[in-house]
């Protein structure tokens, strides 16, 4: 069973392997939108692609998506998301 299903709001990071930046966001439909930024098709990130996922989590309520989003991109928020994904981080530079 795929943990990505219909009703859920999910909050995302993208990483563009070749800059290393990342990219938080939120969306109810994770698949689509992250072929929507390998596709170019989003005004934000079409010129730094392409990108992977890298972290996601699901929530219930789009508001609880959009609060989670405004944490992430946060001091405290990059700092959370640093230190969960330090592994990961530090293998890919």
């Amino acid at each position: 069973m795929s943990p990505v299903r219909a009703g859920m709001y999910y909050v995302y990071v993208l990483k563009a392997p070749v800059s290393g930046r990342l990219y938080t966001g939120y969306t109810s439909d994770l698949r689509k939108r992250l072929a929507e930024h390998n596709a170019k098709k989003s005004s934000y990130t079409k010129s730094r692609g392409p990108y992977e996922l890298i972290y996601y989590e699901a929530c219930l309520h789009s508001s609880d998506a959009k609060m989670r989003e405004k944490y992430l991109k946060s001091g405290m928020g990059k700092r959370y998301l640093k230190n969960r994904n330090k592994r990961f981080l530090a293998l890919t530079g």
